[in-house]
Parts: C-alpha cells; sequence; structure tokens
C-alpha cells in the first residue's frame, strides 16, 4: 500500500496531482519542520527554512518499505546503542539522492535514495551514517555552536557599528571600513559554522563504519554512495569553495572512508540474497507508483520478466490502466508467491479503487494475516469493509481501525472512516469524537473543537472519550496553524 502523503489514503496513490495539492496540517507542519531544521544547520541563513517551506515534501507510507527499512535499522541501532529509542524512518517523496535527520527521533529518506541505490548495503550505509549523527548528539550540540556563532556574530557587528558610526565623522574611507567590518564577522562565524558540521559528517562516516563493523557488513554500500556524489561533483568541484560547504567535497569523504573500510575484514562481506530480493522488490514498488507508465517501461520493459519487474508493471497498470489487465497481472504474481502479503494487499488496494470494496476485504483479510498483522494493511481492510456498507462487518472495521490508529495515531483517514463505522453502528459519542480527532490531524481546529464540544456533551462526565475530547478543547494551536485553519 503505498500512501501518498495527505491523509494516509490509499486511493491517492492513483491521484498524485490531488495527493500533492492537500496535505495534512500537523504533518505538513512536522514535515516543513523538518527540512526547515535541515536547511538552518545547511546554511546557517535565515533563507533556509523559507526555501524548506516552499517545497513541502510529501510523506510517503507503505507496509512493505517500511518493514524493510526497520530490518536495515534494527541490527545498526543496536550497535549503535539506540534499539530503545523508537527511532522512525521517514520516507520523502522526491527523486533526488539524499537522507536527513532533524531531531534525534526520525531519520528522513528520499524514494531517489531507495530507487537509485541498487544494493541493501548502499541503503543501509545511508541510514547508518545518519545513525551516527543522532547517537552523536550532532542536532543538539549543533543548535549550541549556532548559539555561539550567532552570539559572536551579534558582538562583532554591534563593534563593527560602533566603528562605523565614529568612522563616519572622520572620513568616508574610515566609515566604509568599518562598514565591511559590520558584514565580515557574520561571514566569518557563517565560515566556523560550516566548518563545524563537515567535521561532524566526517564523525559520522566513521561511526557508520563502526556499526556496520560490529554487524559484520560491509561499508562497501556506504563507499559506493560516496563514490557516486564524487561523480556528481566531479565537473563543478574545482570552482567549490570547500570552506563554504556544510559537508566535505566527496573526494575527501571517498579518500578517508577508503582508508578505514578496506581495513574492515567484512568488506568483502555480501548482502543476503533474501535482503537483495527484497530490496529488489522495493525499489520496483517505488517506480511502479512514482513514475509514469512511460518511464517504468524504460526501467522495466516487457522484456524484463524478472519478479520486480512484473511487480511493477503490475502496479503501474492498476494506477494508469484498466483494472482487469492489472488484477490478471497481480493473480500472476499471487500464484508465484502465494505467501506473499502485499501481493495480496495490492490486489484488496486495486478493487478498493475501483470502487469494488466488498471484493477487496478478502485479498485485505489475506494480506494481514501474512503480514502478522501491520497496522497499515489492518487500516485499509477497515477502509474496505466501511465501505462496503456492511453493517454485518462494522464490528470487525471498527477493530481492524482501532488496532491500527493505536499505532499509527496520526491518520486523518483513518479516524474519519472509524468515524464512519461507529456512525454505521449508531455510536454517536464515539463517532463525533473520531470526526474531531481527523479535523484536528487535518488542522482545522474550529471542526475539531465544534465536534469535539458535542461528543463531550454525549459521553459521561470524566470517561475516557470525555477526557479525549476535553484534550482536543484545551489545545491551543500555533498562531500560524489558527491562521491556516481559518483560511477557507
Amino acid at each position: 500500500m503505498m500512501l501518498l502523503a495527505r491523509r494516509d489514503n490509499p486511493s491517492l496513490a492513483r491521484r498524485e496531482p490531488r495527493a500533492r495539492a492537500a496535505r495534512p496540517a500537523r504533518l505538513r507542519q512536522f514535515a516543513l519542520r523538518a527540512a526547515g531544521a535541515l536547511a538552518c544547520l545547511a546554511t546557517a541563513l535565515p533563507a533556509g527554512p523559507v526555501a524548506a517551506q516552499q517545497r513541502q515534501p510529501t510523506i510517503i507510507r507503505d507496509a512493505e518499505v517500511e518493514s524493510l527499512l526497520r530490518d536495515y535499522t534494527r541490527p545498526i541501532f543496536k550497535a549503535a546503542g539506540l534499539q530503545q529509542q523508537n527511532i522512525q524512518i521517514v520516507i520523502i517523496g522526491d527523486d533526488s539522492f539524499n537522507a536527513f535527520v532533524a531531531d534525534g527521533k526520525r531519520i528522513f529518506i528520499n524514494t531517489g535514495t531507495l530507487k537509485q541505490s541498487t544494493t541493501p548495503g548502499e541503503v543501509i550505509g545511508v541510514l547508518a551514517h545518519e545513525t551516527g549523527h543522532i547517537a552523536g548528539g550532532h542536532l543538539s550540540r549543533m543548535r549550541q555552536q549556532l548559539e555561539t556563532a550567532q552570539t559572536a556574530a551579534i558582538v562583532a557587528m554591534l563593534l563593527g557599528v560602533g566603528a562605523a558610526a565614529a568612522g563616519a565623522s572622520s572620513g568616508a574611507s574610515v566609515g566604509n571600513a568599518a562598514a565591511g567590518a559590520v558584514l565580515l564577522p557574520q561571514e566569518v562565524a557563517r565560515r566556523t559554522l560550516l566548518s563545524y558540521q563537515r567535521s561532524q559528517e566526517q564523525a559520522a562516516d566513521r561511526s557508520a563504519v563502526t556499526y556496520l563493523d560490529a554487524t559484520k557488513q560491509s561499508a562497501k554500500g556506504l563507499l559506493t554512495t560516496m563514490e557516486r556524489l564524487q561523480n556528481d561533483q566531479m565537473f563543478i568541484s574545482q570552482r567549490i569553495d570547500p570552506y563554504v560547504l556544510s559537508h566535505p567535497l566527496a573526494r575527501e569523504r571517498v579518500a578517508a572512508l577508503e582508508d578505514i573500510a578496506q581495513k574492515s575484514p567484512y568488506f568483502t562481506a555480501k548482502d543476503a540474497p533474501a535482503l537483495q530480493a527484497r530490496h529488489d522488490m522495493m525499489r520496483a514498488k517505488l517506480v511502479g507508483f512514482t513514475q509514469s507508465p512511460d518511464s517504468v517501461s524504460r526501467v522495466y520493459p516487457a522484456s524484463n520478466t524478472s519478479l520486480p519487474a512484473r511487480y511493477a508493471r503490475a502496479i503501474s497498470a492498476y494506477r494508469f490502466g484498466s483494472i482487469p489487465d492489472a488484477l490478471r497481472q497481480i493473480d500472476a504474481l499471487i500464484a508465484e508467491q502465494p505467501g506473499n502479503p502485499y501481493f495480496h494487499e495490492i490486489k484488496g488496494q486495486a478493487l478498493l479503487e475501483a470502487g469494488r470494496a466488498r471484493e477487496a476485504v478478502a485479498p485485505l483479510r489475506k494480506a494481514v494475516s501474512l503480514s502478522d498483522g501491520n497496522p497499515l494493511i489492518r487500516m485499509l481492510l477497515g477502509q474496505a469493509l466501511v465501505a462496503s456498507n456492511d453493517k454485518a462487518t462494522m464490528d470487525e472495521a471498527v477493530r481492524e481501525l482501532n488496532f491500527g490508529l493505536q499505532r499509527e495515531p496520526a491518520s486523518p483517514l483513518g479516524w474519519r472512516y472509524l468515524a464512519m463505522a461507529y456512525g454505521q453502528r449508531g455510536d454517536l459519542p464515539n463517532a463525533d469524537l473520531a470526526s474531531a480527532q481527523s479535523a484536528f490531524l487535518n488542522g482545522d481546529f474550529r471542526l475539531a473543537r465544534e465536534l469535539a464540544t458535542r461528543a463531550k456533551d454525549r459521553f459521561p462526565l470524566g470517561s475516557p472519550g470525555w477526557l479525549k475530547a476535553d484534550d482536543i478543547l484545551n489545545y491551543k494551536p500555533p498562531p500560524q496553524l489558527v491562521r491556516r485553519s481559518s483560511t477557507p
């Protein structure tokens, strides 16, 4: 199930323009804060967050991809002593090759990184590098360094202003020189900060190799990534001032990595074949969901009959072609791997989006069973049960949606379908509360308060539902969110 941002709705995977046009406010704000933090740390310039806000990245949710990334990071987090930190991997719908950390709890990785990395080791190396930033506390230290740099720049600027004022009465040349002194300390502070960040990047590279050694994995994938960056910089590196970069030049990183990586006894270790197979399927899925049919055909031409190629073409067919043809291709995949939960999931999703909700229930139930109850798939099953309009299945729908939302509470669509399920059961207090939670996550605080007020009046005083509704009523959103929620 591929979810392209807004409302975590699987049906939006086929309607990308609409998905890009509207995203849940809370998720959007979270993504912007992450991108804004990265921009601030990378440039130490006020323009960073503004540029980040203009981009508004798309968050992608998918059970199969996230499961693989968790398997990639589990041993790395353990080696770094972070296995109890509940670090999340957030997938950004962006074709550029990039990954970053914006706090101590989340690693952001672009779909471009996942699609361009041909081996698990390349992605694992990137994730190990970002883990190094978290384990090293680099973001908190960067904030301290930023505050120090800003303080020094302000003091120096004030001294420069004083000199400029004094120079103004003694001659233009002195005044101009003093005015230059106002700007110079800011540039020095900026370069000092960037130098500090370059040292952090180098430390994260070394930490990544340490984690890979501890887990008996090769650093060759990380080295391959650095070589890719080196090739990208090859034609411009001669014109780059290394002192205005937030990262070391790729050629420097390659040289440093080669020295330590090749000394590892695990440098020649290979990725497990089963892991490589899952990686290939992940890449195919992302291509099928995020690229046009022509692009999918170029990457996976009809002459390519491998399982990943057929997977990508089946997904593309259901997104852009006829549902009968897509179902025929998906059924062929299921016949080859009947125990693959994600083939059953994609069949259920295709049927649900085609308006055949009752037919979607059976494959989605199978997917839930085969995936050990993955919460994203359980929520999709709940949506299909609600959409089937069969009152006999509403208890099951409530159960599946509640289970999924306990583990994925930031899903506005999940709460909206839960409200519909409660409504069909005649449970109006819980229907209002679920609707209020959906509106809250979509950033419509006015509607959330209206619904929470109604729900609170219907619940017994002090009951769990009453308390949840009261929490919504007592929430005071930041001013910028209030303005956004009041905009028509």
